[in-house]
């Protein structure tokens, strides 16, 4: 509330003189306390003693509280109790601009104060009452409405509403319930508003940003208002909630005030049956929020008592779920759930959650072979070779584990070192790999079967493989499989096994040459020579590196070396009896150069190159 020094041209309905109409509230502020608490409960399902009220006792044959009605207006609520700041019957439509009224010696209200976080609450009214609830969740819908919500007033002044509840006789404070959602703030002038911009009549700017404008509901203040209420703006419909323990005896307080001053007014309007009989089946679990996972049940529990007469719905069918009539439901597809329960004495509660349930996830079982020597050596496995088998190109699931048991459900001994698993026996064993996804969080679990084999020779024919040598560190070997569509692995000494067939950077020698067959290991073998040449030699006499010579040519007795000079004379023939040049001709040393070569191989393979003579 405040105090402007401003001239206001209003036309205000006076405490004497009520102006009704269907486009309009209705308020009666001669309601007993009772009437307004039954009005604003009307449930069975909760005990309710110890009613007072307090407000407005400076206005004469007025009160600042009683019961509305929408009657055939536009207002969202169809009826309940409004607590207001000035007499209630001011809250009646349409709004007309007006200072307001109230007392300074109305006083505000030290718990308001606390909930609001503020000290200047004043012309405080409020309603309080003791209850024992029948059902685990309080629930009630409102709406506050101000005269703050003028010129820059929201920037300013904290008009508020706080519903409070606390165990009577603990000694735990006040919980306030007139939040914003899924906030600690209250609800106040200050807490919802739109942005405002405001130009005062000394040509000042006075602004501030929106704030949690989603709440706000409408603005009363244009001139062809025909606002069913008398503030200036009003918030959408909000709704409070907490949970109770059903038989435990709470006090409740609703309170609302003005801040600072006694000017500009606020009310709260509640609606009736506000206190509806609800059981809290936890939060809704959608799939964009926390699905249930593929295959599992989810257990829906009112966490009630058996003896109570239980009716489970789904989605929008009106006949209940046959032969569930007990406290909890076992959920195993999506869809909207609802219990109905008769707790006795005319009380009906009623529960709703949603449902839905994450898409299957789908895994391959995989089979992962070793080949070995014989069935008794150990064989080690890299369970990761089955991932791509398991994932079944599935990009959604994240981390693999690996456990060596399951029971039921239930993984155990957990794989540390899966990419060397170790299988010491002949029989074929089982692991398992638990896949987690990563948009849900679901788990699914997939079996990967070792097994160890013999390797035996194949009979299949061989194709001799692409022997690329004379090429110093970048001699290399490509394998070729039989074309049969298998898996093969290979090896270039019958130990290490790689997947590729290609091998590089391959040193002079003789090689024996693996293709395997992953399915049955049958092997093929074969033998590899790879050949190269020295680029230098220095026949000195020294005893090193005297005799250019190509290493194992010897094994090659169709091949011939031919060894000429730059101008291309032949100066030596080598065959695999006389396989190297000391660097003469006809006992002649020849000079320091380069010399160029012709190897061939005899079966039709021709290699050239040349190297160089130092002395």
């Amino acid at each position: 509330m405040k105090w402007e020094q401003t001239i206001i041209f209003f036309a205000f309905i006076c405490c004497n003189t009520l102006i009704v109409s269907a486009q309009n509230i209705t308020v009666d502020d001669t309601k007993t306390v009772q009437q307004l608490v039954e009005k604003l409960v009307n449930s069975a399902c909760a005990n309710f003693t110890n009613f007072s009220v307090s407000g407005d006792i400076y206005t004469s044959g007025y009160n600042s509280y009683g019961e509305f009605t929408k009657n055939g207006s536009s207002f969202p609520l169809e009826d309940g109790i409004v607590l207001s700041t000035w007499s209630s019957k001011n809250s009646i439509g349409p709004f007309v601009r007006n200072q307001g009224q109230g007392s300074t010696s109305w006083l505000g209200d030290a718990d308001l104060n606390k909930a609001l976080n503020i000290t200047t609450t004043i012309n405080a009214t409020s309603l309080e009452f003791d209850f024992i609830p029948l059902t685990s969740f309080l629930s009630f819908n409102y709406i506050f409405a101000s005269n703050e919500y003028q010129d820059d007033f929201p920037c300013r002044f904290s008009d508020g509403f706080a519903f409070l509840i606390k165990e009577k006789g603990g000694s735990a404070n006040y919980q306030n319930l007139a939040v914003i959602p899924a906030s600690t703030t209250p609800v106040s002038s200050t807490s919802i508003h739109q942005a405002i911009s405001f130009t005062d009549s000394f040509g000042n700017l006075k602004s501030c940003p929106a704030k949690n404008e989603n709440y706000f509901g409408s603005s009363n203040t244009s001139p062809t208002n025909t606002s069913p209420i008398n503030y200036a703006g009003q918030t959408i419909v909000m709704n409070a909630q907490t949970n109770v323990v059903v038989g435990k005896t709470y006090h409740i307080k609703l309170v609302i005030s003005d801040d600072v001053t006694k000017d500009y007014d606020s009310a709260v309007f509640l609606q009736a049956g506000s206190f509806s009989p609800k059981i809290d089946l936890g939060p809704d679990r959608l799939i964009t929020n926390n699905p249930i996972c593929f295959g599992d049940r989810y257990t829906i529990d009112t966490q009630l008592s058996p003896a109570y007469i239980y009716k489970w719905f789904k989605d929008s069918s009106l006949t209940p779920i046959s032969g569930e009539t007990f406290p909890s439901y076992n959920a195993v597809d999506s869809g909207t759930y609802k219990v109905e329960v008769d707790l006795g004495a005319g009380c009906i509660a009623t529960g709703t959650i949603k449902i839905e349930f994450a898409p299957e996830i789908k895994l391959n079982d995989a089979t992962l072979i070793k080949c070995v020597t014989k069935l008794s050596d150990t064989a080690f496995f890299d369970l990761t070779k089955a991932e791509a088998t398991i994932k079944n190109n599935n990009p959604s699931l994240a981390k693999i584990d690996y456990f060596e048991t399951q029971t039921g459900t239930i993984l155990s001994k957990p794989i540390l070192n899966p990419v060397s698993f170790p299988k010491t026996t002949s029989n074929d064993v089982t692991v398992f790999a638990k896949l987690t996804s990563k948009t849900y969080g679901c788990i699914e679990t997939a079996k990967i079967t070792l097994k160890t084999m013999v390797s035996t020779p194949s009979a299949l024919p061989l194709t001799p493989p692409v022997v690329n040598d004379f090429s110093g560190d970048g001699n290399s070997v490509q394998l070729i499989p039989p074309d049969t569509g298998g898996s093969y692995e290979f090896s270039l000494d019958g130990t290490n096994y790689q997947v590729s067939p290609l091998f590089t950077n391959l040193a002079i020698g003789n090689y024996t040459a693996y293709i395997r067959d992953l399915n049955n290991c049958e092997y093929l073998t074969y033998l590899v020579d790879i050949l190269d040449y020295p680029q230098f030699f220095t026949p000195n006499g020294d005893g090193y590196n005297d005799i250019w010579k190509i290493k194992i040519f010897d094994l090659f007795p169709k091949a011939t070396i031919t060894i000429f000079d730059r101008y291309g004379k032949l100066l030596k023939q080598l065959d695999s009896k006389n396989s190297g040049w000391d660097g003469t001709y006809i006992g002649n040393e020849m000079p320091a150069t380069d010399y160029w070569f012709n190897l061939n191989s005899g079966d039709g393979k021709i290699i050239r190159g040349h190297f160089s003579l130092k002395r």
